[in-house]
């Protein structure tokens, strides 16, 4: 059986933070599109966590927009109807990160099973990724919605290897968000973090990643490292 890799979407390959440009034209001066878009993302996961937890679910469109509005009054921003629509819409044309396509193009060429993993619905991220010009590359997608719970509840990734065919020992979780990680690796998958940026932290709880690139032009050596597996061997 060949290694099946679940690409998180949101923040791993997907930019969380390309929202940042239409931002910075409806807040202007008065807020830092930065400082907005980080603490929408925060409470975006946080409300999905507590969804999980109370087992309150909704979709994870539902968690994006109660997090936009709670952003909105957390930074005293008032925004028009026309406004919050608009950034919301824009969640569905998020682009990918430069080193996704050629990553995901360079596996798939060489016969490896992809499959796209998130807490995203499967039409809203099969949007995402065929906005993004990447859908053709993975050979499915699996959404948490099947269950209508989030990650990292260890129900998903037990549902994640059934529906992909596949086993726990031979299947990769690729994600940015150390919970994710650490949740795929708690159910006995192997997990290659991708540290997005210098100042990200991996959540210190005595479980590391099976390797940490921050790059996913990395991706395949450091699984090949990680695999004592030569390139001539998968040729």
């Amino acid at each position: 059986m060949s290694t099946t890799f679940a690409f998180d979407v949101y923040g791993t390959l997907i930019n969380t933070h390309g929202v940042i440009d239409k931002l910075s034209k409806i807040l202007g001066s008065s807020v830092s599109a930065s400082d907005f878009s980080q603490t929408w993302r925060d409470k975006q996961l946080e409300y999905s966590f507590r969804r999980g937890l109370m087992r309150m679910y909704a979709p994870f469109s539902i968690c994006t927009k109660d997090a936009l509005n709670y952003t909105a009054s957390y930074y005293q921003v008032s925004l028009s109807d026309t406004d919050k629509l608009e950034l919301l819409s824009s969640y569905a044309l998020l682009p990918a990160f430069d080193d996704v396509f050629a990553t995901l193009k360079s596996l798939h060429g060489q016969g490896f099973k992809l499959l796209a993993f998130s807490n995203g619905t499967e039409d809203a991220v099969e949007g995402l990724l065929k906005n993004a010009g990447i859908l053709n590359l993975f050979d499915g997608l699996v959404s948490v919605d099947d269950l209508q719970t989030f990650k990292p509840n260890p129900d998903v990734y037990h549902h994640f290897v059934q529906k992909a065919g596949s086993v726990a020992a031979q299947t990769w979780l690729v994600s940015s968000n150390p919970f994710d990680v650490i949740g795929a690796l708690s159910v006995g998958l192997k997990a290659a973090w991708v540290q997005r940026s210098q100042t990200a932290i991996f959540d210190p709880w005595g479980v590391e990643p099976t390797v940490t690139i921050d790059s996913l032009l990395k991706l395949e050596a450091a699984f090949l490292t990680a695999s004592n597996v030569s390139v001539l061997a998968l040729e």
